[in-house]
């Protein structure tokens, strides 16, 4: 079985309020990622929270066993990927669905497919890809775990899937939102057009 990690613990300056808490389908940015990963394959989720963790808990209603507090959030991206590694180490895993809260726009047939190649495959890493571009949820096989915890934080878990090249898997996809890293206002009208 796999874990989903659901990256949520960055500051969100530019775009002036949380991105969890963005409107979208009459849910929130989150509480999408957190139906998508729904999937008979993913037996936990986690959320890792940091700045407004509190906010954000309590407008999104999350149950507390699904939530992880990153205090070194500053501290980037990957720890708090980190975080939601520690807070799994009792359970065996197969591996993590790495999914950040800026690139919501993916459905959970997208996850689903993914989920199927990482077992069909049996390659470390698997990725969407629209028109070429490298996206976005990204799966990690737990072979790959003291390598995402060694990673250099200025690089992230990037730097482990440019070390593990021959072990990557791209999945094409017609999904736009694969690639959409929604960091400011304006990407987010482009992506939704207006909110009301």
């Amino acid at each position: 079985m796999l874990a989903a990690i659901i990256l949520s613990a960055g500051a969100s300056s530019r775009m002036g309020k949380p991105k969890a808490l963005i409107p979208y389908r009459e849910s929130t940015f989150l509480e999408h990622l957190i139906h998508a990963t729904r999937h008979p394959r993913i037996g936990w989720t986690r959320v890792v929270l940091g700045a407004g963790a509190e906010e954000i808990r309590q407008q999104a209603h999350l149950d507390a066993s699904l939530v992880v507090v990153n205090p070194d959030w500053e501290q980037g991206q990957l720890s708090s990927l980190w975080a939601g590694m520690r807070s799994l180490e009792d359970i065996d895993t197969d591996g993590i669905v790495l999914c950040p809260v800026d690139h919501p726009l993916v459905s959970a047939s997208l996850i689903a497919e993914l989920v199927e190649q990482f077992y069909k495959s049996q390659k470390l890493i698997v990725l969407p890809t629209h028109k070429g571009r490298r996206g976005h949820p990204v799966i990690f096989s737990s072979v790959l775990y003291g390598a995402l915890r060694a990673a250099p934080v200025e690089k992230g878990a990037r730097a482990v899937v440019w070390a593990h090249a021959g072990s990557v898997l791209e999945v094409p996809t017609h999904e736009e939102g694969a690639v959409l890293n929604i960091n400011d206002p304006n990407m987010l009208r482009e992506a939704l057009g207006p909110l009301e």
